[in-house]
């Protein structure tokens, strides 16, 4: 037979206390941050087991506001909004849409914090700055957290790398992860024409990174912070009562890629084309 202190044992966790009338979030009782401590500072708390030193909770609370949304044209939104019309439910959209966050979108900022973790490895191993930076690059094929497809330069890019450096300026990160990102960006551009900025994952990298988030944490916080965009796009189309909305409006069809069929719908050969 199983004993209940083995079922007690088999759910233990540091993150909840609770039991008749008491419910602690890593020992605080809720009553006691129940209008006291903001939502950014309780997931500092939840994820790290204590609350944020001075200037800490600003810092990350930048990068999540800094990440909530990116438009519909995200995939994670868009599926959201088709989801939000099948009749499942705003829990299920949004759900959807979160679980479209992966490697290649919603990824990158992961993988930048991992990339500049590696640089400043290697200056503790005794490299310089550059060498440390010029090896790191050379080892991965795709350097995360830098360009953008759409802007020419991420808009977010800026306030984010200001904050930084004030926190820098005031001792609540050390700056070395900032420096690491700035090196990969100098790097990048170096003798090119058009340039390759450092865009909202790598700004995001550099805060999460500078903070001592591990790098899986980074992901889970990004998802967090785009969840707020998902949100809001699903539920505006909960209200716009469109039904099974699809990718691309009703009018356009998908272009076929087959062969074409006769007048019976049977397939026939294709007729070759010429060339253009």
């Amino acid at each position: 037979m199983t004993t209940d202190a083995e079922v007690a044992d088999w759910w233990a966790t540091g993150i909840t206390r609770m039991a008749p009338g008491v419910l602690e979030l890593r020992g605080t009782p809720i009553q006691d941050l129940i209008g006291s401590t903001g939502l950014v500072a309780t997931i500092w708390l939840m994820t790290r087991g204590g609350p944020p030193a001075p200037g800490e909770a600003e810092l990350l609370e930048a990068a999540m506001v800094a990440s909530v949304d990116h438009g519909p044209q995200a995939p994670s939104i868009a599926i959201a909004r088709m989801t939000a019309t099948c009749g499942v439910g705003i829990n299920n959209a949004m759900a959807s849409g979160v679980n479209a966050l992966g490697d290649a979108h919603g990824g990158a900022g992961q993988q930048c914090v991992e990339l500049l973790t590696e640089i400043v490895s290697r200056q503790d191993a005794g490299q310089s700055l550059d060498a440390a930076t010029a090896q790191a690059i050379s080892e991965h094929r795709y350097v995360p957290g830098f360009g953008h497809r759409f802007h020419p330069i991420d808009p977010r890019r800026a306030p984010l790398l200001a904050l930084v450096d004030r926190a820098v300026e005031n001792g609540v990160v050390a700056g070395r992860h900032v420096r690491a990102a700035r090196a990969v960006e100098a790097r990048l551009n170096h003798g090119r024409g058009k340039p390759v900025p450092m865009n909202i994952d790598g700004a995001t990298a550099v805060i999460y990174a500078e903070l001592g988030f591990p790098p899986p944490l980074a992901r889970g916080l990004f998802v967090l912070s785009r969840s707020v965009g998902i949100l809001a796009h699903a539920w505006e189309e909960t209200t716009q009562g469109r039904r099974n909305k699809g990718p691309i409006p009703r009018s356009i069809l998908p272009a076929y890629r087959g062969g074409t069929t006769d007048a019976t719908g049977d397939p026939a050969r294709a007729e070759p084309q010429p060339p253009r």
